[in-house]
């Protein structure tokens, strides 16, 4: 007998309704993406290693599928290095080029070698697969969706504000009401950590802080402790560990905090514009809330921080972003800030399913599915099947003239709600019969009264 085949661990198979729901999803954030003014590109699955390797820090480039040589892979590699077995250099020479890590490196390097062709500001949306060479583990995979949306050339805050409507468009679209933007400052946590002494100790400061929801208040002065942070330092931030009230009240509290350094007073003169003029403009059914704990990606945003996360689900976040003042310099084009935001596709998918939140229309399957009794009859409905799909609507013919309960077992099966008879009966007189298969209800209509049931 043969093997049953399977699928490499970390990727996943998806089911008609499964891509179904998620064509939902991604269309709908296409469909915000352009009315935002975002336009849609693409970059190949996989790009020169040389644009990838040594952007991510030593960790990500273990992460980062390598694609081997095509043909004599070996062919510039030497006995010598074989024998010596220099990973690092062994693999410049076997393998040129590398599955992408994410869509932001691309995104660089399509804004810098189209430069010349791009109107600035430019922004950019991008649905597409990536790859990392991660243990596979529940919610983690080795190929995921990214689905980004960036703005590069400007330096606006107008953006940031843009962005959070974007948030709040899509997810008001999806129905999921009461979504929490949290949003901070790179430049806020910079200032704290000048404020108190340890502006050395940024990364090891806010890493700690970052898992005040985890580890409550006492874990988190023990992990400052222990990374050497002062006592004294702990004592001046320990209004971070009862920061709470309004936006506005969180603000005035930064301002008091923060009144001894530029940097800081910067991040909150920008965090203030940005929640100010959400607040005026108004959301429809997003809550954004200031969160000082918020530290994503230190090394890399320098400006304002999103984290979206759900309500009423223990899902992680299901969306963030930031500012970043030099995404191109990694490639030599300096000084193009931008911004951008994330959606995380396969954690709204959950959060939808378990919410019970996905339209029952959201489906691959036909609408309705005719009856075969032969060819005669199969012609007569297979007339009525064209017409009725240039009017849009999703509809099919049992290609065999097989039992009758064979064929209504299939479309039970397939979760088709309606069977088409038309027999020989149906075609003296011109209609057609509609059964309800979940009802059991049958009529009989003309083609105008068949086609406005299954509208």
């Amino acid at each position: 007998m043969a093997q049953k085949p399977s699928i490499p661990k970390g990727t996943r198979d998806f089911s008609p309704a499964e891509v179904a729901k998620r064509n939902y999803i991604s269309s709908i954030m296409k469909h915000h993406f352009e009315v935002f003014g975002f336009q849609p590109i693409e970059t190949p699955s996989f790009e020169n290693s040389e644009t990838l390797m040594g952007k991510y820090g030593e960790e990500g480039d273990r992460l980062i599928f390598k694609i081997l040589n095509s043909g004599d892979y070996l062919d510039k590699v030497s006995q010598e290095e074989l024998s010596n077995i220099d990973y690092k250099k062994l693999t410049s020479k076997i393998s040129e080029k590398a599955l992408r890590y994410d869509l932001t490196v691309p995104f660089a390097r399509y804004v810098v070698q189209h430069q010349n062709e791009i109107e600035f500001p430019f922004k950019r949306y991008q649905i597409q697969p990536v790859w990392r060479a991660d243990r596979p583990q529940k919610g983690r995979f080795r190929e995921f969706y990214q689905c980004d949306a960036d703005v590069v050339g400007s330096t606006s805050l107008w953006q940031e504000v843009e962005l959070v409507q974007l948030y709040d468009a899509v997810f008001t679209q999806l129905g999921l009401g009461g979504t929490t933007i949290k949003i901070n400052n790179r430049k806020i946590l910079s200032g704290i950590a000048e404020v108190i002494g340890a502006k050395d100790k940024l990364i090891d400061f806010t890493v700690a802080l970052d898992k005040l929801d985890k580890i409550g208040e006492d874990g988190v002065k023990k992990e400052m402790l222990e990374k050497g942070i002062s006592e004294s330092a702990i004592e001046k931030v320990q209004p971070l560990f009862q920061f709470t009230g309004t936006v506005s009240e969180k603000i005035e509290k930064l301002n008091d905090l923060l009144s001894s350094s530029e940097e800081g007073k910067k991040g909150v003169e920008e965090l203030q514009f940005i929640c100010e003029t959400v607040q005026k403009l108004g959301l429809q059914t997003a809550i954004i809330d200031l969160d000082v704990t918020l530290a994503r990606g230190l090394n890399y945003y320098t400006g304002a921080i999103f984290e979206v996360t759900a309500p009423q689900v223990a899902m992680g976040s299901i969306g963030g972003g930031g500012r970043y003042d030099d995404l191109t310099g990694i490639f030599g084009l300096k000084n193009m800030s931008g911004v951008g935001i994330s959606f995380g596709l396969d954690r709204i998918y959950l959060v939808l399913e378990e919410l019970g939140l996905f339209p029952e229309t959201v489906t691959a399957t036909s609408k309705a599915l005719f009856i075969n009794y032969g060819n005669a009859e199969s012609f007569y409905a297979m007339e009525a099947i064209s017409k009725l799909r240039r009017s849009g609507i999703k509809v099919e013919l049992y290609p065999d003239a097989a039992k009758i309960a064979k064929q209504f077992q299939h479309a039970d099966k397939r979760g088709i709600p309606f069977a088409v008879i038309a027999g020989e009966s149906e075609m003296k007189e011109n209609v057609f019969g509609l059964k309800n298969l979940q009802t059991g209800e049958q009529v009989k209509l003309d083609f105008e009264g068949l086609k406005n049931a299954l509208k």
